[in-house]
């Protein structure tokens, strides 16, 4: 489908894909099995300008267009939803800080988060409280020129080992989000293991036990921090991971007809049999329709278009159940196989049910998906 991206697009998404075969393709199981993301990739990721893609040049970042981050995370997704999980939440908080942060934020974060020599994390999610980020109950209490922050977060993707958290916490004048550095005095994280997907993804309760946070370190201002910054945050994570699915939609397929062109069964390829081809035929479809969603969403997004919100949804509901749907009918392709750490399908079906869950479940998008309906079509009566 190069045909729909210009030349510099396509050849972006060549790089990425060579990039992703050679440095992380071949290790995805390895990173998943030992449920962490070794630094080296990560310092790979961000030498090669990978981690700043999207953050403004005069920042030191690549200042690209929505559409090449997004074959980026597409790529990501395809070779390991864990690593394309970096992508996502180290962007949602330099996306941020662009958006929301004053200009002694972003000089100072800015050039460190495009240069991967900090990484971010958004730390929103409580073990009490998931789509409904407004009814965050970390306590965040003004004490002079500090914010003193206590609470416990869960769900912190990169949450390990990330050295900048972006927390949204419930203060005097409502949801407030403020940058909180891994050095804070209080601050301790703790790894949640045997996740059923992106498992490598280092995800994390993080706890804040009376800790001390400038002042400065406030963005926006107090009481917007799920309405503006977090909201604006979730709005690209949501658009990256749509990207993601359409990942593990092109890797279940091509799983998938790699296997029916060599297994055997009954004495002939299973991929003579129907009922293989009809999984395969609707992995085909859905790969790009799921594409030609998320390109469409990037096309308005880079346009700031009124309907790139409704867009980015669209994408990544479709593109997430999509995905669900693949990852199963890749394991059922490849029968014992599939169930087996032996073949790459099992962690595609792990991550896949995550894409369902985060920025937004699919029963989320759903809802809101109606109401663009009900907004944009009407009764007949009203048209």
């Amino acid at each position: 489908m190069t045909g729909a991206l210009t030349a510099q697009q396509a050849q972006a998404q060549k790089e990425f894909r060579a990039f992703a075969d050679s440095h992380i393709t071949p290790h995805a199981d390895t990173y998943h099995r030992a449920q962490r993301t070794p630094p080296q990739i990560i310092r790979l990721l961000a030498d090669e300008g990978l981690l700043g893609l999207s953050v403004a040049e005069e920042y030191g970042g690549g200042g690209c267009d929505a559409v090449t981050l997004g074959l980026l995370a597409g790529e990501l997704g395809r070779a390991c939803s864990s690593l394309r999980s970096l992508l996502t939440v180290h962007t949602m908080v330099a996306h941020a800080i662009a958006r929301w942060g004053s200009p002694s934020q972003k000089g100072t974060w800015l050039p460190l988060l495009a240069r991967g020599e900090r990484i971010g994390a958004l730390a929103v999610s409580e073990p009490g409280v998931g789509s409904d980020a407004s009814a965050v109950t970390t306590r965040l209490a003004r004490d002079g020129d500090h914010w003193v922050v206590d609470g416990h977060k869960k769900w912190t993707t990169y949450g390990e080992s990330a050295d900048l958290f972006l927390v949204v916490g419930r203060s005097a004048e409502g949801p407030t989000a403020l940058l909180v550095e891994r050095d804070t005095p209080g601050l301790r994280t703790e790894l949640i293991e045997d996740m059923i997907g992106i498992r490598a993804s280092m995800t994390a309760h993080v706890h804040f036990d009376d800790c001390r946070v400038p002042a400065g370190n406030v963005l926006a201002r107090p009481g917007l921090g799920v309405s503006h910054v977090v909201g604006a945050a979730l709005d690209l994570g949501r658009y990256t991971v749509a990207w993601g699915c359409v990942g593990i939609l092109d890797a279940s397929l091509e799983a998938s007809v790699d296997y029916a062109t060599t297994r055997e069964q009954f004495g002939s390829l299973i991929k003579e049999h129907q009922l293989v081809r009809s999984m395969i035929s609707n992995m085909y479809t859905d790969a790009h329709a799921a594409r030609l969603l998320c390109l469409e969403a990037g096309r308005l997004r880079d346009e700031r278009h009124p309907g790139a919100l409704a867009a980015t949804s669209t994408a990544k509901y479709f593109a997430a159940t999509a995905a669900g749907r693949a990852a199963a009918d890749a394991v059922q392709i490849h029968g014992a196989n599939g169930c087996s750490s032996d073949y790459p399908v099992q962690r595609l079906l792990g991550d896949s049910r995550v894409m369902e869950i985060i920025e937004g479940s699919a029963q989320l998008h759903q809802v809101g998906l109606a109401e663009y309906a009900f907004q944009e079509r009407g009764p007949r009566s009203e048209r």
